[in-house]
Parts: C-alpha cells; structure tokens; sequence
C-alpha cells in the first residue's frame, strides 16, 4: 500500500521527465469536449499506434468509453493558453476554448484539431485498459492531419509548460 507521503514523492518525480503536449478532442452528440494531455504516447509504427491515459472521473474518459473515434493535437511553443484553457476545470465545450483559434474538424473522427502546432493526429480506439486511477486508451492512427516540423514543441516539465529549444 502506498501512503500520502509515497504518493507525493511519486507525483514530484514524475514531473522531473519532461512530457509533450497535447490537446485531445471528441465530438460527442451534443457538443465538442477536449483535455490537455501529457500522455499521449507512441506504440507502434506499423500499425501506427498511439496510447493516451486519462483519469477515471474525467468527462472525457466517459465519452472515449463510448466514442471510438478522437483527434489530438501536438501543441507547439506559443500555445500554452490552449494548453491551460483544456486544462481548466468546469471549462465550457471545446468549440467555445477554441472561438478565437484558427482550428478546423478532422475528416476521420470530426474531432476539433487545432491549426498551427507541431501536428495532428486522428485515432480509433482499439483497446481500453484500466490502470489504476486512470483508463488507457490504445488506439489506431487513421489520419496524420499535419506535421511542422519547423515548430518546437511545448513541452510540460516540473508543473509548467516549456518550449524545447530546435
């Protein structure tokens, strides 16, 4: 069993290793819903495979449940408002997060992408894993919407949000 005082230690060492940032959206019947994510991860490239880890209680894990069909978002340096607008709790849908932003629905899942980060993706889920306090998603590329590789990513390292130097 791991006490409060285990647990916290974990959560400071875990922010010692820097994570990528990405905005995950779904379109659900009624409105647009997204979360800013650090754990969107590689699996395979053949097929091309992605994971995501999301909090049991999240809205968004219950629409994923029920939703194969999902775009993400790679953010770039100089979007670190986005990053904070999904990362926000009690934030509105995704549509308005993204009123002001340059962003377009994705030909695959009709998830909101958000133009000008690093890249794009489309995924279907193919397996949902329980582990721990969160569900991961393991889901099957179907589009790549588009890559800058021009762009330094945003980056999240010891609860803040960095750019990565080219």
């Amino acid at each position: 069993m791991t006490t409060p005082a285990a647990g916290a230690l974990f959560v400071e060492a875990m922010a010692q290793l820097a994570a990528g940032v990405a905005v995950v959206t779904v379109k659900d019947d009624r409105d647009d819903v997204g979360n800013t994510v650090t754990s969107l991860l590689s699996v395979s490239a053949a097929p091309p495979t992605v994971l995501i880890s999301l909090a049991n209680g999240a809205y968004l894990t219950e629409l994923l449940l029920r939703r194969d069909r999902w775009g993400a978002t790679l953010l770039a340096d100089g979007q670190q408002a986005i990053a904070s607008r999904f990362a926000t709790p009690g934030r509105p849908g995704a549509r308005l997060l993204l009123a002001s932003v340059a962003h377009h629905r994705g030909a695959h899942s009709e998830a909101l992408i958000v133009e000008g980060g690093v890249a794009a993706i489309e995924a279907e889920t193919t397996t949902v894993v329980p582990a721990g306090d969160h569900m991961l998603f393991i889901a099957q590329v179907t589009a790549v919407d588009y890559v800058d590789a021009a762009k330094p990513p945003l980056t999240r390292l010891r609860g803040r949000y960095r750019p990565v130097g080219s």
